[in-house]
């Protein structure tokens, strides 16, 4: 891909488009995206009709591309509509809250919702039986974080792999497009973004998740 996915600013073209809800940083994005690996993963299908599934993913960074990696039941509609068209978008999603325009100092404009989202596209190919195997090792080992658990695939029945593995199939996809949005009250003057904190602190875990990121990145909106 031309640039590469490190120059993240030349793929913001579809995506919920305002300035103030952009991070130039690369990292950002790809944290992100690690932080929420559990996907919608939506294509289209030889009807041309919209399909989706919700999957955990891996994400692999080679040569300034990035990979996700997956595994899906066959014979599902969605198997299927990949197979008939690899073109796919996978939707990283987080924590997302109400913002009421009465915590602002000026309350006579509109509420709304503060959220962080990522959409990339990319082009997925599914793998052999060698690539199912090691895309279920790397999945494993990543979400148990744990080099001695016994779930792991290599700790786990040949036979018993070998019968389930004939149900699932595996596949990478590269990514050829990364958008995102982190609509996070950057727009508003200190001490409304301040009012919002703190209200947000108050409510329920998805708030509190949005404050404390707010938080985090309250030094660089308003350096002193």
């Amino acid at each position: 891909m031309a640039g590469g996915l490190k120059n993240i600013s030349a793929y913001l073209r579809f995506m919920y488009n305002v300035p103030h809800f952009k991070t130039s940083a690369h990292a950002d994005v790809v944290a992100f995206m690690h932080a929420h690996p559990f996907i919608t993963l939506c294509g289209i299908n030889e009807h041309s009709q919209p399909v989706a599934t919700h999957i955990p993913v891996l994400i692999e960074e080679r040569n300034d591309k990035l990979f996700l990696l997956a595994h899906v039941m066959r014979k599902q509609e969605h198997t299927k509509a990949f197979e008939a068209n690899p073109n796919v978008l996978a939707i990283f999603s987080g924590a997302h809250s109400y913002v009421s325009a009465s915590w602002y100092e000026n309350k006579q404009v509109a509420s709304t919702w503060n959220y962080q989202a990522v959409h990339a596209r990319g082009i997925l190919q599914f793998l052999d039986d060698a690539g199912l195997y090691n895309v279920l090792k790397k999945l494993t080992a990543n979400f148990e974080q744990h080099a001695d658990s016994p779930s792991l695939v290599e700790k786990m029945d040949e036979q018993y792999m070998q019968h389930n593995m004939k149900a699932i199939a595996a596949f990478e996809i590269e990514l050829t497009d990364v958008q995102h949005v982190f609509k996070l009250s950057q727009n508003r003057d200190e001490k409304s973004y301040n009012n919002i904190i703190e209200t947000l602190g108050t409510k329920d875990a998805d708030a509190q998740s949005i404050a404390a990121t707010m938080q985090s990145r309250k030094s660089t909106i308003f350096p002193s």
